[in-house]
C-alpha cells in the first residue's frame, strides 16, 4: 500500500512523502496540515483570522506551509473555538505552493521534546551542504561511491525505492511517532520496506542516483517538518 502511495507522490516534495508515512495525534488547539490546505482555509474552518494563525505560528511565508506541519489554531493559553473541527481530507489537491510575491524564507523549526532523538552519523565523509530549511532540507555528505550508509537511529523502513524525483534511490526510516530520517542518492539499497534496522546498521551504499555527484543527502523530520540534523548528531 505504501509503495502505491509513494508512486502517486513521485512529483511532489519529500515533505509530502514523509508526512504520508504517518502522523501522531495533535493536542487540542493545534492542527496538522493536510494536502489541499492553505492558511486561509485552515483559519476559516477553525473560525479564526488568517492574521491570528500567522501570528501564533510565526509564519514567515503563509503561502509555504507544508503537509504534516502542526499549526496552533487557538489562542495561546485558550481553548479551541466552539466550531473548530479536525478534518480528514487526504484525497484533496496538494498544499498551495508559494506565490511569486516574495522569495520564500526559512520557516521556524518545529520544537522537538527536550529528550529529542540520539543519532549517529549516517556515513563518513565531508559535509558540503548544510541545512537552511528552504533550499536545503538536510545536509549533504560526500565520499567515494560505495561508502556505507548507516541507520542514524533504530527504526522501521517505511520507504525504499526511487519514485521521488530528485532523490534517486531513497530510504525513509520511521523511528517513532514523531521522527523520520531520509537517505537519498544511494547507489544500492540494502534493506526493504518493513525491515527493522538497528542504529549504525549498514542500510545502503553511497551513490549519485539523480544527483550530479556522489553524496548522501540526509534529512531529519519531526512531526512532518524538516529540522536541522546537525543539532542531533554528535561532534566529530
Amino acid at each position: 500500500m505504501l509503495q502505491k502511495i509513494m508512486t502517486r507522490l513521485a512529483c511532489v516534495p519529500l515533505a509530502v512523502a514523509l508526512a504520508a508515512c504517518g502522523s501522531a495525534p495533535v493536542a487540542p488547539g493545534y492542527y496538522r496540515v493536510e494536502r489541499g490546505d492553505t492558511v486561509t482555509k485552515i483559519a476559516r474552518s477553525h473560525r479564526e483570522s488568517v492574521q491570528s494563525i500567522v501570528r501564533w505560528n510565526n509564519l514567515a511565508n503563509p503561502d509555504a506551509i507544508e503537509v504534516g506541519q502542526v499549526l496552533r489554531v487557538a489562542p495561546p493559553g485558550g481553548n479551541t473555538s466552539a466550531g473548530a473541527s479536525i478534518r480528514s481530507n487526504a484525497g484533496a489537491a496538494s498544499v498551495a505552493p508559494a506565490t511569486g510575491r516574495s522569495a520564500p524564507r526559512a520557516l521556524p523549526e518545529a520544537s522537538p521534546p527536550a529528550s529529542g532523538i540520539a543519532l549517529v552519523w549516517p556515513t563518513s565523509g565531508k559535509v558540503v551542504r548544510s541545512f537552511d530549511g528552504v533550499n536545503s532540507k538536510g545536509i549533504d555528505i560526500v565520499n567515494a561511491a560505495g561508502t556505507p550508509v548507516l541507520a542514524a537511529a533504530a527504526g522501521t523502513v517505511v520507504y525504499a525505492g526511487n519514485g521521488l524525483r530528485g532523490y534517486g534511490n531513497l530510504l525513509i526510516v520511521k523511528h517513532n511517532a514523531d521522527f523520520l530520517t531520509a537517505y537519498a542518492h544511494n547507489r544500492k539499497l540494502l534493506v526493504k520496506e518493513g525491515d527493522h534496522v538497528d542504529q549504525g546498521q549498514t542500510i545502503a551504499e553511497m551513490g549519485d542516483t539523480d544527483n550530479d555527484r556522489v553524496a548522501l543527502h540526509f534529512e531529519l523530520r519531526y512531526g512532518g517538518r524538516s529540522i536541522d540534523p546537525s543539532r542531533y548528531l554528535p561532534s566529530r
